[in-house]
């Protein structure tokens, strides 16, 4: 039966991450040897102390010759540790170095490919048709701006203010339908005359 999850991806090791687990178990390896030589050494004071208490001079100075060889060790001991520390900081700094390579080269790769979608020539044209639009939104803006006196642009904000914070209330619209306006009625012929006559008799006292 298988994996209903599909496979575990497997991790690569690569030729650097088995230098730097070889340099890591050296640095273990060299950490043991200083702590076991210490820890001789330790024993190998109390001894030689207890030689010179019973009269042993000889046997403690050469017991503390050798303790003094043995310091030595462990100070080049720690040397190579050091050495081998910064190996491994220097080769893992390495590969953080090439991951952040591989990563500027696949982003490269997908400016190149938007670049080929779109051209420089396309982008202009956009950048044009959008300050185009950005002018006559200005233009209307401005006709707006100088077609209203101070006065009706405190009216018209004081009205935003109010229709915001819902203390206007809009009027309803009526249910019922509008009554029809009438036509005026054609005017009788003598009173037509009647007006003619006025506007003659004026004429003649103007002139």
């Amino acid at each position: 039966m298988g994996n209903i999850f599909g496979k575990k991806r497997r991790t690569r090791v690569t030729e650097q991450d088995r230098a730097i687990l070889q340099l890591k178990q050296q640095r273990d390896k060299l950490r043991q040897y200083q702590k076991r030589i210490n820890l001789q050494l330790d024993k190998e004071r109390l001894l030689a102390k207890q030689l010179l208490k019973d009269g042993k001079k000889e046997k403690a100075l050469l017991l503390l010759k050798k303790k003094r060889y043995q310091d030595q060790l462990l100070d080049k001991t720690e040397s190579q540790i050091s050495n081998l520390e910064r190996m491994v900081q220097d080769l893992e700094f390495a590969q953080i170095e090439l991951k952040v390579i591989e990563g500027l080269k696949v982003g490269n790769d997908c400016l190149k490919k938007m670049h080929e979608v779109m051209s420089v020539e396309e982008v202009e044209r956009i950048m044009d048709e959008t300050q185009d639009s950005i002018e006559y939104q200005r233009q209307i803006d401005d006709m707006l701006a100088g077609s209203f006196t101070q006065e009706d642009e405190d009216a018209v904000l004081a009205e935003l203010e109010a229709i915001t914070q819902g203390d206007v209330e809009l009027p309803e619209v009526p249910d019922e339908a509008l009554p029809e306006v009438p036509e005026e009625e054609e005017e009788e012929p003598e009173r037509k005359k009647e007006r003619a006559k006025s506007a003659q008799q004026r004429e003649m006292l103007s002139a």
